[in-house]
């Protein structure tokens, strides 16, 4: 028997901590597990007990890249738990910081830790410090790209990370109106460069395809992060309260994180910005849809990677949406709605740049956390990147172990996958017998 063992300590452009180890038999894959290293921190154990109005800000700890979609979702399952009706400002505000979030982080996942795969180097220091060379270029647009929505996020609701103003039926302080002309003027710059990065991502000729099935959040009115209803690709659509019942967790004993399959199926599927376009591109800005018509063709997609050429068409979708709002909301004075707290059960699901984020929150009578429960999309995309990479390494052994640990880094980063909320560390040990 001939054994061997790989392990990679420390890989870059990915956040959190993960590891993956392959067992080979006879030239195939016998076993493959994709491992979630960061140990559970307690978030949902520790607001227990704890008054509804302090919960939404904690909850947004729980990861500093994407804070406002757990500050949003918290927010929203207090609020149904409460019966509390936000007022259309308020979905209008909250869509708009939603926005500035989406800019942010894809433009993190997407230049910082996707572009230099495209351009064949280790990581964004080694792109050439010339003006004329295209990574030079993409970067400098991601400073641009990026900056735009943390402006967004800061205006709206005072921080790009654990904002301070969203508060349980409202806002704490409303945005100052007279900021709105010079953020349209700002979107509008970036347009050509979001353009730009959406033709770089795809002209990028990576493939996996597998026939994954996908779940997202649909909205009919609107290509939305924020409301509508669960649908999976057979069709099936449940509303947001029904979405824990849809599924089934999957102890996955050598991970921290436990991983999910459809309840009533049993198959693996896959959340996020592949999901969102495959099955909403219709419902996409008119001006977004009209200048990324060529690279909606792709679409519906089975190639993993097409989740980044995804999240490069959803920044621009979230910069020709926040230009429209800008242009047209005007800001009334208005307290945020509350009343005495009830006992109530609430449930807040909104799609975090990586996938479906879900948050439940049961309250007692005197207004304090009885129980809560969160799920976020790695653990739900779990089972899918084990299952990616399994069929990644059947049909490429002979490649080569370093190609093929290059290459496994590729899948999970195609993910965009959220360890603590995401992957800094892949551990691979390599079993051949």
């Amino acid at each position: 028997m001939h054994s061997q063992n790989i392990t990679i300590d420390n890989i870059t452009k990915v956040e959190g901590t993960a590891g993956l180890q392959v067992l080979v038999e006879d030239g195939s894959v016998a076993d493959l597990e994709f491992i979630i290293k960061d140990y559970r921190r307690f978030y949902i154990e520790a607001v227990k007990n704890k008054p509804i109005m302090a919960v939404p800000s904690f909850l947004s700890r729980i990861c500093g890249t994407c804070s406002v979609a757990h500050l949003f979702a918290a927010l929203k399952a207090i609020e149904k738990s409460q019966g509390i009706e936000i007022s259309d400002q308020t979905h209008a505000l909250r869509r708009l910081a939603y926005d500035g979030l989406m800019i942010r982080d894809h433009t993190l996942h997407l230049y910082f830790f996707v572009l230099p795969d495209i351009l064949g180097v280790d990581s964004i220091i080694d792109i050439p410090d010339d003006p004329e060379n295209l990574g030079h270029i993409l970067l400098h647009d991601s400073f641009d790209i990026k900056k735009v929505g943390t402006e967004i996020t800061n205006v709206i609701i005072g921080a790009a990370i654990h904002a301070p103003l969203p508060r349980v039926g409202g806002f704490l302080k409303l945005p100052d109106p007279s900021r709105f002309p010079e953020l349209v003027n700002k979107l509008e710059a970036i347009r050509p460069q979001v353009l730009r990065g959406i033709k770089t991502f795809f002209e990028w000729n990576e493939n996996l395809t597998r026939n994954s099935d996908y779940l997202c959040i649909q909205n009919e009115g609107q290509y939305d992060f924020l409301e509508g209803d669960i649908i999976n690709s057979t069709g099936k659509r449940v509303t947001i309260e029904q979405f824990h019942d849809f599924l089934k967790s999957v102890v996955i004993p050598y991970s921290q994180s436990e991983g999910y399959v459809f309840s009533d199926s049993h198959d693996d599927y896959l959340v996020g910005s592949l999901a969102r376009l495959n099955f909403n591109k219709d419902l996409l800005n008119t001006r977004t849809k009209a200048d990324a018509a060529p690279f909606l063709e792709v679409f519906p997609s089975n190639n993993v990677y097409h989740n980044n050429l995804a999240q490069a068409i959803e920044i621009l979708q979230c910069v020709d949406d926040a230009i429209d709002i800008l242009k047209s909301l005007q800001i009334t004075q208005e307290k945020p709605l509350f009343s005495a707290p009830h006992a109530g059960v609430g449930v807040g699901v909104v799609e975090a740049p990586r996938g479906i984020l879900y948050h439940l929150a049961k309250i007692d009578e005197r207004g304090m956390i009885e129980d809560y429960d969160v799920i976020v999309p790695t653990s739900q995309n779990q089972i899918n990147i084990e299952n990616d990479l399994k069929k990644y390494f059947n049909e490429n052994l002979d490649k080569g172990q370093d190609t093929l640990k290059l290459e496994a880094e590729k899948i999970i980063r195609a993910y965009d996958p959220c360890m603590s909320c995401a992957t800094n560390f892949l551990k691979m040990d390599w079993i051949e017998k």
